[in-house]
C-alpha cells in the first residue's frame, strides 16, 4: 500500500481558502524552479469560485505571491460546448477568475477547447492532446504530460473529471485525453484528462465542501470502491491532498491534518 494522501479540514471555507493558496504558491514555485513555469490543470463545479477566493486576496508577504504571469492554465475537462456556454468550464473559469485578475498580478497563458471540433468528440479529444504534446513534449517524447498541479472537484457520485464510476473510461491507459459521449450528467459529450494523467501530476488538489458531500467521502476514504476519486488517491498517494470543510467529512474516519 502506497502513502495516504492528505486530508487537511477546516471549520470554515476562509480557513480553506487561505491554507490552499499556500499550497498553490509552493506548487507554483516548485514549477517555476523546475521549468520556469507553472502548468496546472482545472476542473469546473464549485472549484473556480473558491480558487477566486484564494488566488485574489491582497498578499500577506513578499513570499505570498501569485504570478500568474508564469502560469499556464490547462482544462482538466470540458463540456462539448461554445466557450461562451453556460456549461462551459472555460466560461465559468473565466467569469469566476480570470476576469477579476488585476493587471498587476500578470496574465496567465490560458489553453481552451478548439470550439470547430465540437461535433466531433474524438477529433476535440485529440486536438486537445495535441496541445498538451506541443507544450510537454516539445523536445522529448514523453510517455505523459507531467503537470505541477490538478486542481480537481469532487461529483456527488465521486467522479473528478469527467471520469465517472464504473466508466470504461476509467481503464484508458494510452490516450492523454478521452473523449466521453455518454456522460452520466449533462452534457454528455465531453472531453477529459485520461486517469493516468490525472494520478501522474507533481501534485494533486481536491476542494470539496458542504455536508451534501459526507457520503461519498465516507465511501472515498473508507471503502474506495474502484470510484474514480479513490482511484486517484491510490494513484497519487502522498501527491494528493484534500482541501475540504467539516461538513464534507463529517463522520468520516481517516486521520485530518490542520496545516500543511
Amino acid at each position: 500500500m502506497g502513502k495516504q494522501p492528505n486530508l487537511f479540514a477546516f471549520p470554515a471555507i476562509d480557513a480553506l481558502a487561505s491554507t490552499l493558496r499556500t499550497y498553490i504558491i509552493q506548487c507554483q514555485n516548485a514549477g517555476i524552479n523546475r521549468h520556469d513555469a507553472f502548468k496546472v490543470a482545472v476542473s469546473g463545479g464549485s472549484l473556480p469560485k473558491t480558487l477566486a477566493q484564494a488566488l485574489l486576496a491582497p498578499p500577506t508577504s513578499p513570499e505570498d505571491t501569485i504570478k500568474f504571469d508564469k502560469w499556464e492554465i490547462f482544462f482538466a475537462d470540458e463540456r462539448a460546448v461554445p466557450l461562451d456556454h453556460e456549461d462551459s468550464n472555460y466560461a465559468l473559469l473565466k467569469s469566476e477568475l480570470l476576469d477579476k485578475i488585476p493587471a498587476e498580478m500578470g496574465k496567465p497563458a490560458v489553453h481552451p477547447i478548439d470550439t470547430t471540433h465540437l461535433d466531433d468528440v474524438q477529433e476535440l479529444a485529440d486536438q486537445y492532446e495535441q496541445l498538451l504534446v506541443r507544450s510537454f513534449a516539445s523536445r522529448d517524447s514523453v510517455k505523459l504530460p507531467i503537470f505541477d498541479l490538478l486542481l480537481l472537484g469532487c461529483g456527488p457520485d465521486g467522479h473528478t473529471c469527467s471520469l465517472f464510476p464504473g466508466h470504461a473510461l476509467l481503464r484508458e491507459t494510452d490516450a492523454w485525453v478521452a473523449p466521453i459521449e455518454d456522460s452520466p450528467k449533462p452534457p454528455p459529450k465531453r472531453i477529459t484528462l485520461s486517469l493516468p494523467v490525472v494520478t501522474h501530476g507533481v501534485k494533486v488538489a481536491f476542494v470539496a465542501t458542504g455536508g451534501g458531500k459526507k457520503e461519498i467521502m465516507k465511501k472515498i476514504f473508507e471503502e474506495g470502491a474502484g470510484l474514480p476519486c479513490a482511484l486517484v488517491n491510490e494513484g497519487a498517494g502522498e501527491r494528493c491532498s484534500w482541501f475540504v470543510d467539516n461538513a464534507a467529512v463529517e463522520g468520516v474516519s481517516f486521520p485530518r491534518k490542520g496545516s500543511l
